[in-house]
């Protein structure tokens, strides 16, 4: 339902401070100028127009990928303020656009919700465009201003009429700033169904004139549509996710949960929108009301019974996809990021709403209650056993070197900073990487064949896997909930497989378990892939090393095709120590990639297609994504 504009007008802009040195030192304001800081540009003006929906002024939102890589968002809000701004006596659009800091979220009083805390969006991303257009519908008219690089150079304008209201801002990124300039269209839509999930109700499309390629995203079930969504290629419990709403002091709860088979949990969590990715108070009171919700149901209706332990938050919380949204007047994060909730007003009231909607879900739905108690006692007794086998894997004081097969050949250094391990694929690549290596900070770590599908298994049958006991031993942080980040032993974690289908299905397995079970190592930028070459060009005494069939097309049109002898390496054992240092260990030379995380819920979904138990779904995605597949070996 559209609000009336009440007087959100040019008196409510409030200016913080100026605007200064965006341009010199972009980073500090939207992260990077690689891809993220590209596409987060567009996440600041959605935004915008995202807060005047909260407000309850918009319920439509056109995001538009322009031939030239420009971006347009549209929205049918209330429209910028156009009069004059008391202070500065100049347009307040301009304002807006030109004033760090200077929107109607610091007090005003037009936006109870917002999650453009900081008020940094429209002007930075000013700041950061070659060009700029703002075009306002306001009070029967239409006003226009164009801005290059931050300044304008038009005066804000009337240009026409106009029915309605709303704001339209047109840019393109500034190719000076950024290191690429084109948007990806699957990032940006993930972002915009991930925002009209968190806001039933709006329609928000997205449409990219490269491609003519066009996307609505309208859930009218919210957060509930999103769980749904989460848990599309998982087996579920209990048909429609348990949802749960409330409000107290201003702020609104709602959560939305449901179990599937599998035994991880993934829990997101939101705050005004914006993605806690390192939770916070609403996290905390979720997790301990749902915690002490199923241990006050289990006493009393005997599933747990007197002389038993109580269930622990993991036992739990196996299997459950949830999202937990609030929305709240003025939210606290820590730091610019944004990623942790700190108001502690916010955990105590999530943690009763959360408790009395648990017990009243319970209660209401025994047959299910039963289903999801029972997978929970089963991961209690398996977490016990996973406890005694997890014992096994704590790391000795003096890790012993062993030139066993699987086995751990560490190095001498012991600053884990300046540390790396490989983790290769069988005892004959295992032996090379072993004599190759720098013994000083590089330690090898061979596995025998393909390590165990984690997706498919428990943590006490994981732990069972002797290669993923080593790994554990020799990464020293322990394993899931007693992971930690600071006592491990190497900063690199290098995955260093065969350039095949057998390779790449090894790298999936390491990184679902890493995923899974060592979520800080890739969080922390600690997991790399290792590039071995894929040729060896020999010609007269020069030797060349060439890692795609692209570089081997340009090297023999430079050095000339006669008298050349090409040598296509099927397998890193097909290389000495020698060439497996020069071409992929040595820190001079070696090409590494590294693992990270961009979107959460995107990771988890490709886990679950690739490494799950339903086959259609990973079907599909070979099928949707065999045509990006640039090197296949088969």
């Amino acid at each position: 339902m559209i609000k009336k504009i009440d007087d959100y007008d040019e008196s409510q802009i409030q200016v913080l401070e100026g605007l200064e040195a965006v341009r010199r030192r972009p980073g500090m304001y939207i992260g990077s100028t690689g891809s993220s800081g590209l596409h987060h540009l567009v996440y600041e003006i959605v935004d915008n127009s995202i807060d005047e929906a909260l407000a309850g002024f918009c319920d439509r939102i056109e995001v538009v990928i322009g031939k030239d890589n420009s971006i347009s968002v549209t929205d049918n809000g209330s429209g910028m303020p156009v009069g004059i701004h008391p202070k500065l006596k100049k347009p307040t659009v301009e304002v807006i656009l030109t004033v760090l800091h200077a929107g109607g979220k610091f007090g005003g009083g037009h936006y109870k919700v917002s999650g453009g805390l900081h008020g940094v969006g429209a002007s930075v991303v000013n700041a950061l465009s070659e060009w700029l257009i703002v075009e306002v519908k306001r009070d029967g008219h239409l006003y226009r201003q164009r801005y290059e690089r931050g300044k304008p150079v038009t005066p804000f304008e009337t240009v026409g009429e106009a029915r309605g209201t709303g704001t339209k801002i047109v840019f393109k990124a500034d190719p000076e700033i950024f290191e690429e300039t084109e948007y990806d269209f699957d990032i940006l839509s993930r972002r915009l169904k991930e925002l009209s999930f968190l806001n039933k109700g709006i329609k928000i499309i997205l449409r990219d004139e490269r491609q003519n390629k066009e996307d609505t995203y309208h859930y009218e079930g919210g957060i509930v549509s999103f769980v749904k969504h989460l848990n599309r290629n998982k087996q579920v419990l209990h048909p429609e996710p348990i949802s749960i709403q409330g409000l107290k002091d201003d702020v609104l709860v709602e959560i939305a949960m449901q179990y599937n088979d599998s035994y991880t949990e993934n829990i997101y969590s939101f705050a005004n929108n914006i993605d806690t990715t390192e939770g916070g108070t609403h996290l905390i009171g979720f997790k301990s009301a749902l915690t002490r919700a199923f241990n006050d149901y289990g006493k009393r209706y005997n599933y747990i019974k007197e002389n038993e332990k109580a269930l622990s938050g993991e036992d739990v919380r196996e299997g459950l996809t949830a999202v937990i949204s609030v929305k709240l007047h003025e939210p606290q994060f820590e730091g610019q990021t944004k990623t942790k909730l700190g108001n502690t007003e916010v955990r105590s009231i999530v943690d009763n709403i959360v408790y009395e909607g648990v017990m009243g879900f319970l209660e209401e739905n025994p047959s299910v209650s039963k289903i999801i108690f029972e997978k929970s006692l089963t991961a209690s007794r398996a977490r016990e056993a996973a406890r005694k086998a997890r014992e096994l894997t704590r790391r000795k004081s003096v890790l012993e070197n062993t030139s066993l097969p699987g086995k751990l050949a560490d190095c001498s250094e012991k600053d884990p900073g300046v540390c790396e391990i490989f983790i290769v694929e069988g005892d004959s690549a295992g032996g090379s990487a072993k004599q190759g290596r720098n013994r000083k900070f590089q330690a090898i770590l061979p596995l025998r064949g393909k390590i165990m599908n984690v997706e498919k298994q428990r943590l006490d049958k994981i732990l069972a896997s002797e290669a993923i006991r080593s790994m554990i031993t020799a990464f020293g942080a322990g394993i899931d909930t007693d992971f930690d980040i600071e006592k491990i032993r190497y900063n690199k974690i290098i995955i260093m497989t065969d350039a095949d289908v057998d390779g790449a299905h090894i790298r999936t397995l390491l990184l679902t378990f890493f995923y899974r079970y060592m979520r800080p190592l890739i969080d922390n930028g600690h997991v790399y892939f290792a590039q071995p070459p894929l040729y060896k060009v020999t010609k007269g005494k020069n030797e060349h090393y060439v890692y795609s069939d692209k570089e081997l097309e340009k090297l023999m049109n430079d050095i000339g095709r006669e008298n050349v002898n090409l040598q296509r390496y099927k397998g890193l054992g097909e290389m000495d120590a020698e060439q497996l240092w020069v071409t992929t260990m040595d820190p001079k030379n070696r090409i590494l990639f590294q693992v990270t995380l961009d979107d959460a819920v995107a990771a988890d979904e490709i886990f679950t297609i690739l490494m799950g138990d339903n086959v259609e779904p990973r079907r599909e995605f070979i099928e949707t994504n065999a045509k990006k597949v640039q090197n296949l070996d088969i």
